[in-house]
């Protein structure tokens, strides 16, 4: 197996494998005492870099995004241009077929992947990309291994719908403990373009770093959400969130108030998920994280080792439950939940 020879006098915690050849490394590292050998597989790390090549531009469109995803195979791609008086931004869906999936005419089910963000970047306030774009990049990343994976013949059973959208100049809102950055556009109509009705199931991927309750680095799940109900986090996706880390889970305690439509007026640690509301499927989010409370709006902090395995998380996640192998959530506990103390859903999207 391929590794890179670590030689250091202090601990060292990680290192990231990038397709190189150890032997050049090695000639380059001066000989300290003692020896380290580490190896990380990083599958997804070229398309992390990729994504953030793209995003990390002032002039960065959809269709500059597009032009980059074809590359890798990817060719249903739609980029909707949508403005407000907030600002403007640039939607863009992928949809990556299955042998079985309903573009197909199957029945396997349909995954949704949503890259949630204000916006890449919060121009001319910040100079360059921000921590929040961490979801847009996830998303892409995603697109980029799913497109190239069917390219050279490994084509998922059903089908994975991307979405996201891209903005380099998004507005600063005030958020404890730190600043947000708000979406250029109206969030609800962000939704209704997000969230297409075939996906049967949905990983909302968000920078979660602006809080004190989740400080773990790299990214961690919520519990499932559905039509309200905050329900058990998935087993199933717990064995591949600890496959993919090689780490116990991490879980992000989402509160009722987290899943209120954002002008409820209060508190809510992100908006990762919001996507509910727009649909019947069971939402999960994928929150990429740090170990300190890290401004949205702040640049220099998105974390290509949790960024690679949140996509190596979503890719695995798309296998598995297009596949049939993977469960959100358990239909029959959630009814009986239903049947005991009613919808819930009603309740909240009545308030919107």
């Amino acid at each position: 197996m391929p590794y890179i020879n670590i030689i250091s006098s202090k601990p060292i915690r990680r290192c990231i494998y990038i397709n190189a050849d150890p032997i050049k490394i090695n000639k380059v590292i001066v000989s300290i005492k003692p020896t380290i050998y580490i190896w990380i597989t990083m599958t997804c790390l070229k398309y992390i870099f990729k994504a953030v090549d793209i995003l990390d531009d002032p002039q960065t469109n959809g269709e500059r995004v597009a032009k980059t995803l074809r590359r890798y195979g990817v060719e249903n791609i739609e980029v909707i241009h949508l403005k407000d008086s907030k600002g403007e931004t640039d939607f863009v869906k992928v949809v990556i077929p299955g042998v079985n999936g309903k573009t197909a005419g199957g029945d396997a089910p349909t995954l949704g992947i949503i890259g949630r963000l204000g916006g890449v970047g919060v121009r001319p306030s910040m100079t360059g990309m921000v921590s929040d774009a961490d979801g847009a990049i996830v998303a892409l990343a995603s697109a980029m291994k799913l497109g190239e994976m069917r390219a050279r013949g490994d084509s998922l059973e059903g089908d994975v719908i991307i979405t996201t959208h891209i903005t380099p100049r998004a507005p600063i809102i005030p958020h404890e403990p730190v600043p947000f950055v708000d979406s250029p556009v109206n969030m609800k109509l962000i939704q209704i373009y997000e969230v297409d009705p075939d996906m049967d199931a949905i990983l909302s991927v968000d920078a979660t770093k602006g809080n004190r309750v989740i400080k773990v680095e790299g990214f961690a799940i919520t519990p499932t959400v559905k039509n309200g109900w905050i329900l058990k986090v998935s087993d199933d996706l717990i064995n591949i969130y600890e496959r993919v880390r090689g780490d116990v889970a991490h879980i992000v305690p989402i509160t009722m108030q987290d899943i209120t439509p954002l002008d409820s007026g209060v508190y809510h640690i992100n908006s990762i998920m919001l996507p509910w509301l727009a649909t019947e499927a069971p939402v999960v989010g994928v929150a990429t994280t740090a170990r300190i409370p890290v401004a949205g709006c702040g640049t220099g902090a998105n974390y290509p080792y949790g960024l690679e395995m949140a996509t190596r998380f979503c890719v695995e996640v798309a296998k598995e439950y297009t596949a049939g192998k993977c469960r959100f959530y358990d239909e029959e506990e959630y009814q009986r939940l239903v049947s005991l103390y009613g919808d819930m859903g009603r309740i909240f999207r009545r308030t919107e």
